[in-house]
């Protein structure tokens, strides 16, 4: 079994994104690896840096390298959306163009090449912020991402929205989040509004230069495997690991094959990495 690196406690950063100073929570995995690329890690929609459990760990004992995994504004214990604050179509465009950087520039990473790993939503942040800073990545690896709006991810968020009215769900986010309700509600609110059901970001696709890694499991409830087939066709030399037995969260239903993948990628494309 690979034995875990070093995680410091969890800690908290200032950034001033979309107009305002906010506390974005943020935790680091082998941080005196400093010769080693950094692994950013982009939670899902849901999600947090306790959400991850142990995973980025593992990732980074198996390739050698150091982690950074951090909550979104609104997420874990980053500072809290108000539950009126309405959610723009555009809000992953924001995180990817806007609040990212200015986490990186915080952290004095502004000028190293960094790795993304992004899961879900983060994995479109991951897409986006490779398309709108074309030198700044070493490479991404985007985890169930997507880049258009299907109606099984609808119907997909219906059937969260009704466990969450029906089940112990809303306890159960309530564990990683300050307002595990605010998290939720503007999840649902801005995939279900009309508004965006024409979402799409294939376009953006084509100014990515960077390596692609684009995983996702056969058995997505929330996507088909349409979603990481697209990138294939718009970023040229893009890697696709498609999963049997695997649904939304590759990382959770499978691991091992998620953490092989990845580093045959990294290999592959010569970045700097071995097991510890």
């Amino acid at each position: 079994m690979t034995e875990l690196v070093s995680t410091q406690a969890p800690s908290s950063v200032q950034i001033r994104s979309m107009g305002r100073l906010i506390d974005i929570e943020y935790q680091w995995i082998a941080p005196e690896r400093t010769d080693r690329p950094v692994i950013v890690f982009l939670h899902e929609g849901l999600g947090s840096i306790s959400m991850w459990r142990d995973w980025p760990a593992l990732v980074c004992a198996a390739t050698g390298c150091r982690g950074l995994m951090y909550s979104r504004y609104g997420y874990g214990r980053s500072t809290p959306r108000p539950r009126d604050e309405p959610r723009g179509t555009d809000y992953l465009h924001v995180q990817a163009h806007d609040a990212l950087p200015a986490l990186l520039t915080a952290l004095g990473l502004a000028n190293e090449q960094t790795i993304l790993f992004g899961h879900s939503d983060g994995g479109t942040i991951a897409l986006l912020y490779a398309a709108l800073f074309p030198d700044s990545p070493l490479a991404i690896a985007v985890a169930a991402p997507h880049i258009f709006v299907e109606d099984i991810t609808l119907q997909g968020i219906r059937e969260a929205r009704d466990a969450y009215r029906s089940t112990d769900f809303p306890a159960r986010l309530a564990r990683h989040h300050i307002d595990g309700d605010s998290v939720f509600e503007a999840w649902v609110d801005v995939w279900l509004s009309p508004q965006f059901r024409d979402w799409n970001i294939e376009a953006f696709l084509d100014d990515i230069r960077c390596p692609v890694l684009a995983i996702q499991g056969i058995n997505d409830e929330y996507g088909t495997l349409e979603q990481i087939r697209g990138i294939a066709r718009r970023v040229p030399g893009t890697r696709l690991l498609e999963i049997p037995d695997c649904g939304h969260s590759p990382q959770r239903d499978q691991p091992d094959a998620v953490i092989k993948g990845l580093r045959n990628f990294l290999a592959e494309i010569g970045a700097n990495v071995d097991p510890a």
